[in-house]
């Protein structure tokens, strides 16, 4: 007979594995529930998070005190019946209080109360330009640099990353790009890969990305510029793509690409880190980057990865 609920599973590295797992938690009284502890770091999106659930109509507490989250999950998960979509809003506010949560998850485990931990990241220099656009004080600098107080507060909540069931990364994410990640996850019940990578094309002639992890030059590659039937077109059509993909070292270059980014990933999951930018460039951006692009975002489809794919200059 199954078990009266299901059980989060294990970690895979530095990160709980989540794929195919069932997302809705089967109590014994028949109640489904989701229950989900939203943290991380300031000026990350937690606020913003919490807003998104609970217009998909979780029931969201924020910065509830430490010591009455046992008493909060009993209530909501046993004794409110009309309640099934839970979040929990838990953060550095909490002061010295945080560091008793540890061990208060690891009692709720043991006494059967199932939870997920959705944890916003977001890199020290995209949190320092946040703070200073909006003129916020960061919790823990005071007199100090935001930087000096960004670093303890990630050194605090490195507990709760480890323990995260998800991890998204909000450097590079629009407000409504995170809401897409945040509703496929829990409204619509998607399977979530806390490692995510995205492949950029880009054009050189106007500068090598900013945020990218791993650059690949393509200019070697046959130039359908120089086609006047293709020059108008982009590598999003199957003809240029024919041309670019006919060249003679193309087939070797992505089966050599795909087998070292294989081969680096799991040394960057090893090393803490939760996505990757990798840059494909030609001369404008249009034609081979975007090519080439679309084909190593097709075979890394089928890894265990989570893959985007994004064309930086295809319409200049």
């Amino acid at each position: 007979m199954e078990s009266a609920w299901r059980w989060k599973s294990g970690y895979s590295g530095n990160f709980k594995s989540v794929r195919n797992k069932k997302l809705h938690w089967l109590f014994a009284w028949g109640k489904k529930m989701r229950f989900v502890v939203v943290t991380g770091m300031s000026g990350a999106g937690k606020s913003s998070a919490l807003k998104m659930l609970e217009d998909a109509g979780y029931f969201c507490v924020d910065n509830l005190p430490i010591p009455l989250i046992p008493t909060f999950a009993r209530l909501t998960i046993r004794e409110s019946p009309n309640i099934s979509k839970i979040a929990l809003g838990v953060d550095i506010r909490s002061g010295e209080a945080l560091e008793g949560a540890k061990q208060i998850f690891e009692e709720l485990s043991e006494e059967g109360y199932p939870y997920e931990i959705l944890f916003l990241e977001c890199s020290t220099q995209v949190l320092v330009k946040r703070f200073k656009e909006t003129r916020r004080t960061h919790p823990l600098s005071g007199t100090e640099r935001v930087d000096k107080g960004i670093e303890e507060e990630r050194r605090r909540l490195a507990f709760l990353k480890s323990k995260a069931d998800y991890i998204l990364d909000t450097s590079q994410m629009l407000i409504r790009e995170l809401k897409t990640q945040v509703d496929y996850i829990f409204v619509e019940n998607g399977s979530y890969h806390n490692f995510f990578i995205t492949i950029l094309s880009f054009g050189f002639k106007y500068g090598i990305p900013a945020d990218a992890d791993l650059v690949f030059d393509v200019r070697f590659l046959k130039n359908p510029y120089y086609v006047p039937e293709l020059k108008a077109l982009t590598g999003q059509r199957q003809e240029v793509r024919d041309y670019v993909l006919a060249s003679p070292m193309a087939p070797e270059f992505l089966d050599r690409l795909e087998s070292l980014l294989l081969f680096l990933i799991p040394g960057y999951i090893e090393e803490g880190k939760n996505q990757l930018v990798i840059a494909v460039g030609c001369t404008g951006g249009k034609h081979r980057s975007v090519t080439v692009a679309h084909e190593l975002g097709r075979r890394l489809e089928k890894t265990e990865y989570g893959v985007k794919t994004d064309h930086r200059d295809i319409t200049r």
